[in-house]
């Protein structure tokens, strides 16, 4: 029997789906954070901004009182980019993630740390954290105070599990640089590679599914083969895209029709659904993408949707939330999104 075909339509309303912003859930705060496979915050507002467009009735203090009260978390893992996720996937995520991230490390600094032991720089870490939360630049000068090169900052947290302490990487105080031992501010952990690589996959397709294993590993920032290996012995779904490639997915996960209304939503810098691994929906048409990710906007720039696509930017200012349309948009639509800018700019305040 022939595996069913998802056109990119009906990729596009999954994934919207799945990432809360076809209608915003009731879910709690952590919950829909693990729905969403994390929120990507080197920028600490979009974490409040993307639960804003996801969740009903959320407020900012929400999520700053589930990091205070280590519900939630902000380290280093996909991509040894920051993300925010719930207590209980970080300890998964740092063990899927941990092994294939340091063998990256040292192949890209391999001339620059010869004969260099990391596991004493990891232990100069602990030591210096043993008492409490350091701030970043206290860490990096206890290190070169160690002998340490200045390069071996960057490896430290691929040796030792950090995570960044409220209120720091909050809406109150945005800059993330004081620094914990993981195992001090969540509890040690003794999950596997195998098990943490396993719920790697399921986070991702429970977010961003139906997809095919190459999307699963840029996402994660893992080889291709670690992935596959992993989603060999999963009991998964299995779809084919326009193209005749295999897509993987949850059973029971959620397939809209892909008639299914998309309302306006605001999305915050480097959101998610918007990342190469998610191209295949085409949430961000190929028309404006260099007008998101370009080397003037490193951070990338706000967006909104309309009808689930990418259709002009935004940004907060004087008090208001200014929208830059890509393209000319219908009046309704236009109301709409000043409808939606509204609330927007009110919860900012």
């Amino acid at each position: 029997m022939s595996e069913r075909v998802l056109s990119t339509r009906a990729l596009s309303r999954a994934l919207l789906a799945r990432q809360l912003l076809l209608d915003r859930s009731s879910l709690p705060l952590t919950r829909a954070i693990e729905r969403v496979g994390g929120l990507q915050t080197q920028s600490a507002p979009s974490g409040y901004i993307g639960l804003w467009s996801r969740l009903r009735e959320f407020r900012r203090d929400e999520l700053t009182r589930a990091l205070e009260r280590r519900r939630a978390v902000t380290g280093t893992l996909m991509r040894v980019t920051i993300h925010t996720v719930s207590a209980r996937d970080y300890p998964l995520f740092a063990a899927g993630l941990r092994q294939a991230r340091r063998r990256w490390w040292l192949r890209n600094h391999r001339k620059e740390i010869e004969g260099l032991d990391m596991e004493a720089v990891a232990d100069g870490v602990r030591r210096r954290l043993a008492d409490g939360p350091v701030r970043r630049a206290e860490l990096v000068a206890s290190l070169e105070a160690d002998g340490f090169p200045p390069v071996v900052w960057s490896g430290a947290g691929l040796w030792v599990d950090l995570v960044r302490i409220p209120p720091s990487g909050t809406w109150e105080r945005r800059s993330a640089n004081l620094y914990g031992l993981a195992d001090d501010w969540l509890g040690p952990s003794s999950a596997t590679e195998a098990e943490g690589l396993e719920h790697l996959v399921r986070r991702y397709l429970g977010g961003f599914g139906p997809a095919p294993v190459t999307d699963m590993a840029g996402w994660a920032g893992l080889p291709v083969t670690t992935i596959r290996e992993a989603v060999e012995p999963m009991r998964l779904r299995r779809f084919r895209d326009e193209r005749g490639g295999e897509l993987l997915d949850l059973p029971g996960a959620p397939l809209p029709d892909p008639d299914t209304p998309a309302p306006v939503r605001f999305l915050a810098t480097w959101d998610p659904t918007l990342l190469a691994s998610a191209r295949r929906a085409r949430i961000l048409p190929e028309r404006h993408r260099s007008r998101v990710f370009n080397t003037r906007t490193p951070q990338s720039v706000s967006t909104f949707l309309v009808d689930g696509a990418v259709a002009g930017a935004w940004r907060y200012q004087g008090g208001g939330v200014r929208v830059e349309p890509f393209e000319p948009l219908s009046r309704a639509v236009r109301r709409e999104l000043d409808d939606e800018a509204d609330r927007l700019a009110a919860f900012h305040l």
